[in-house]
């Protein structure tokens, strides 16, 4: 394939207001697509070696005659085609079709990365007088949204964690944590702010989110970035309005009306893998939807709407409890592939080789000689291809448990995740130390509050970390005996020697002292005496005037009084 040359300009633009946005307009020039030159030469090599036995084990997606989907398919799903997605015009194309896709990448830090891309095409018109009443596989929520609020596209995230670009490399489709929202309007929109207003409250009842908080302080409207994905050269960024929600917590009740978009939801297909148990506890979880309009020619004479559901996962290697470098379906989702989507015109399973050509570094279980080649983010990319439509694909026993294995034995790691106030963490890493070299191994905590009976006597000392144990076979200046029964002093016998070269030395590192959030001890102090003061006197008080009983005592007569009754006695008179 001959190489092509492209002229690029670039403009950045960053616009500061409640978020910060780099735009890149970058205009290509390119003689000759690259996917037609791919599909046309294989398409004559199938021709030329039709009568030819194969002497090769692997072959060409594109060579494949049965095909419906081409090489640039692939690339497709990716997001790093064009934004004019397109159809071959020499297939016919039914009024709606659905295709679903999971692209799966080993990444160098030992991790892996799943996509999910869920596509479904509508050729209808959702802003004509006459409302759309039949849907077969475009969901009806999003449709009657679309008609209702004059939208021309649509784009909605939910993402648990940070992409880490340095160890992971650039996503398929980026998005930022938390909850994003950006929207364009049609221009026959009068209101934009009311009817952004209302949509953000229709859109937190469907994805079950708090979509609703989203108002005039959290809303942006900006003026270069953010340009239309699908079809149409829209200038006027008045109908384009931009928020996200940074604390928006992803769950599992977000997860599940994001599945029943789906045409046959989670009860076939790719859609079976997504377990909520397993995708929220992995170490990035991203779902987003997006509504745009795009071509289905390549003169884009015709156009139709374009539903694309996205689901990437990064599951990590240590965090999972492996002690192995090696991967399946049923270790990353707790399940297997046993058929496609019924309603699925293409259902297919890639797995990115691009760094491991000849399977020297892993291997899959079971193997596949279809391959497919896609420009990914400016880099041409080699993938295995599985077709979940062949029935050979699931082999005798109706079920697909890919495994990816390594072959080379790294630095052994094993990691042993903490339980709060069951166990604490476990670390262990067999690792070569070069001469005259600095190894430093970090390690992220976030800092939580104890319960009060936790605290010790001292706790603004802060708490003591166990010191590291480094295991050691330090080479030896002279020739070590390794005759354990040879007589030799106490202090030089306590290791065994198994090697006369080398001898095993073991350090201890120093205690760390970490300073967690301590609650301010003199206000439980002061609440306990100040509550026992008015239990005392309150219930001290209550208690004397229900115990203590109380008589009256005349007081004792004058001398005068006393002479005057004794007189009066003796009349017989009744005294005084």
């Amino acid at each position: 394939m001959a190489a092509h040359r492209c002229s690029c300009w670039s403009w950045l633009l960053i616009l500061f207001s409640l978020s910060v946005f780099v735009v890149a307009d970058i205009h290509e020039t390119t003689p000759v697509n690259d996917h037609h030159g791919g599909v046309d030469h294989n398409a004559q090599t199938a021709e030329q070696t039709a009568d030819q036995p194969a002497v090769e084990e692997r072959r060409w997606e594109a060579t494949e005659v049965k095909e419906a989907a081409t090489v640039d398919a692939a690339a497709d799903i990716q997001g790093t085609s064009a934004p004019e997605t397109v159809v071959p015009s020499s297939v016919p194309q039914p009024k709606d079709d659905f295709q679903e896709e999971l692209v799966i990448r080993p990444l160098h830090s030992g991790d892996i990365y799943a996509s999910f891309q869920f596509r479904t095409l509508w050729d209808t018109d959702f802003m004509r007088e006459n409302k759309v009443s039949h849907y077969r596989l475009f969901p009806k929520s999003l449709g009657q949204v679309i008609s209702k609020f004059s939208v021309r596209e649509l784009h909605i995230s939910f993402t648990q964690g940070y992409w880490r670009t340095m160890q992971w490399g650039q996503p398929f489709i980026p998005s930022p944590p938390g909850a994003e929202l950006w929207v364009w309007f049609q221009d026959s929109v009068t209101d934009v702010d009311a009817t952004w207003k209302e949509l953000t409250n229709v859109l937190s009842g469907i994805f079950c989110a708090s979509l609703n908080f989203i108002d005039s302080t959290n809303t942006v409207q900006p003026s270069a970035s953010f340009k239309p994905l699908g079809i149409g050269n829209v200038t006027d960024h008045s109908f384009l309005r931009y928020a996200t929600l940074p604390r928006e917590i992803v769950c599992t009740e977000n997860l599940t009306p994001w599945k029943k978009l789906l045409p046959c939801g989670s009860k076939a297909g790719l859609a079976v893998l997504l377990k909520s148990e397993k995708l929220f506890h992995s170490s990035f979880h991203s779902q987003a939807v997006h509504i745009r309009s795009v071509c289905q020619d390549w003169q884009c004479k015709t156009t139709s709407w374009e539903l694309r559901q996205t689901l990437n996962s990064v599951f990590d290697l240590h965090n999972s409890g492996q002690t192995k470098r090696e991967w399946s379906l049923f270790k990353m989702f707790s399940r297997t592939l046993t058929e496609a989507c019924p309603l699925a015109s293409s259902s297919k399973l890639y797995i990115d080789i691009t760094d491991n050509p000849q399977g020297e570094q892993f291997e899959l279980s079971p193997a596949t000689s279809l391959l497919s080649q896609a420009v990914v983010l400016g880099d041409r990319r080699t993938f295995s291809v599985y077709d979940l439509t062949q029935e050979t694909t699931f082999g005798s026993v109706r079920s697909l448990n890919l495994l990816i294995r390594w072959k080379s034995n790294e630095g052994y790691i094993h990691y042993e995740p903490s339980k709060d106030r069951v166990k604490p963490h476990l670390l262990e890493m067999l690792i070569q130390l070069p001469p005259n070299s600095v190894t430093e191994v970090t390690v992220q905590f976030e800092r939580a509050l104890l319960k009060w009976t936790e605290y010790p006597p001292d706790p603004n000392h802060g708490f003591y970390v166990g010191s590291s144990v480094i295991s050691s076979l330090v080479p030896s200046t002279v020739a070590m005996h390794t005759n354990s029964t040879r007589e030799r002093p106490l202090f030089s016998s306590f290791f065994p020697c198994k090697e006369e070269s080398s001898y095993f030395v073991r350090i201890y590192t120093e205690p760390l002292l970490v300073n967690l959030p301590t609650p301010d001890f003199s206000m439980p102090y002061n609440v306990i005496c100040l509550t026992c003061t008015v239990v005392a006197v309150g219930y001290g008080s209550l208690y004397n005037l229900l115990t203590r009983s109380f008589q009256i005592e005349e007081p004792n007569p004058g001398l005068a009084k006393r002479i005057a009754n004794v007189i009066r006695r003796m009349r017989g008179v009744p005294p005084l």
